[in-house]
């Protein structure tokens, strides 16, 4: 751990705003983030952890406490209880992508469609987060984190994470305070050692563009999926303002059938009901000698496009309020974007105009994806 020089938040998320704040710790190990965490805790100070800051929508006051760089990285292969898989360990601090890439070159399949995905592999579990259908939760096994609480290092399984549709029980909603107050150090996921594989998701065949179950390469499925988000601006590049922003600001409303049926017909939506062919991860504590029988699949919600809510509300790609310096991503609806030196109050301006359309026309609310630091919506 050592204390740097506080900058501006603007020169470190992708959104680009945010003042520096008071004190600034930057860790590269696992013991130096311990050691930030407990002494910054120790001091009773407000504080946030920034790992690749693509997730972060920061108010223009300045935060008035400690925010803990993590910089921790490596991939440590371990051997899994499943036949024909493997797991992979990750500090937190690793590059999201990186973790992806990685995962594709020798072949272990589970993570290939949230390719170009920005952030590190410690906020992942925190927003579960997912593209084309398929989601961190369905390869992760556990997370190394410690509790602010206690101070204490620990062990949680996945089930214990209260992961759900790009939330988690560390997550701060809109700016409040998460169920449990902990930060990660580590990520294992459990992945399935092939190098093609037959793309069953719906939401994923359809941007791949595959028409029959022939296995596909995993590289092809990342290249894929690289040039799919590049084309929607999805892919991080300093001279794209397109870019320069949280990637989908809004989250996909999920809304009971009967509300997603009185929506227009031709709305985008997706029946949310267990994968049947998902392989079940059972911890091998917990393995009793049998695998506990499949349950029938439910539908009782559905996801529907906010990006399509949100064009059909009148707000078309590139939108701006007038004197504005943020807009709607010229690509993609769902990406909200400063365009050159937009303050977080612009952002939010615009943020909350598209709510009140949306909300007007459809009767639905749309909930903002990154986590808020001082600024409201």
């Amino acid at each position: 751990m050592r204390e740097i020089e506080a900058v501006r938040l603007a020169e470190l998320t992708t959104l680009r705003t945010g003042a520096a704040p008071e004190r600034m710790l930057e860790a590269t190990t696992t013991a130096g983030l311990v050691e930030a965490l407990r002494d910054t805790w120790a001091r009773g100070d407000e504080w946030f952890v920034l790992g690749g800051g693509s997730n972060l929508f920061v108010g223009d006051e300045p935060f008035e406490g400690t925010v803990i760089r993590v910089r921790t990285e490596g991939i440590e292969e371990l051997p899994s209880p499943h036949q024909g898989r493997i797991r992979l360990r990750v500090q937190a601090g690793h590059g999201w992508d990186a973790l992806v890439a990685y995962a594709v070159e020798r072949g272990y399949a589970g993570l290939e469609a949230m390719s170009g995905i920005p952030g590190t592999v410690g906020a992942s579990p925190v927003q579960n987060i997912g593209a084309y259908g398929q989601e961190i939760q369905e390869t992760l096994v556990e997370v190394e984190l410690i509790d602010e609480a206690t101070g204490e290092i620990s062990t949680a399984p996945a089930a214990e994470l209260g992961l759900g549709f790009r939330t988690s029980v560390l997550k701060h909603h809109h700016g409040g305070v998460p169920l449990r107050r902990a930060v990660i150090l580590s990520v294992t996921v459990d992945l399935v050692v092939a190098s093609e594989r037959i793309v069953r998701g719906e939401q994923l065949r359809r941007a791949l563009g595959l028409v029959d179950d022939a296995p596909v390469p995993l590289r092809w499925v990342r290249e894929r999926i690289l040039t799919t988000r590049a084309s929607k601006g999805m892919l991080l590049d300093a001279d794209d303002p397109d870019t320069h922003g949280v990637g989908s600001f809004f989250q996909n409303a999920v809304v009971p059938a009967p509300v997603a049926r009185a929506l227009p017909p031709e709305c985008p939506r997706w029946p949310i009901a267990p994968d049947l062919d998902a392989v079940t991860v059972i911890p091998l504590a917990a393995y009793e000698g049998q695998v506990p029988p499949s349950k029938p699949a439910t539908v009782s919600d559905v996801k529907v496009s906010a990006a399509w809510l949100i064009e059909q509300a009148g707000i078309r790609k590139g939108f701006k309020l007038p004197h504005s310096r943020a807009s709607v991503s010229s690509k993609h609806a769902l990406a909200l974007t400063n365009r050159g030196g937009a303050t977080a109050g612009e952002v939010a301006e615009l943020a909350r105009f598209i709510q009140s359309r949306v909300h007007a026309e459809f009767g639905l609310v749309l909930q903002p994806e990154p986590v808020l630091v001082g600024v409201e919506l």
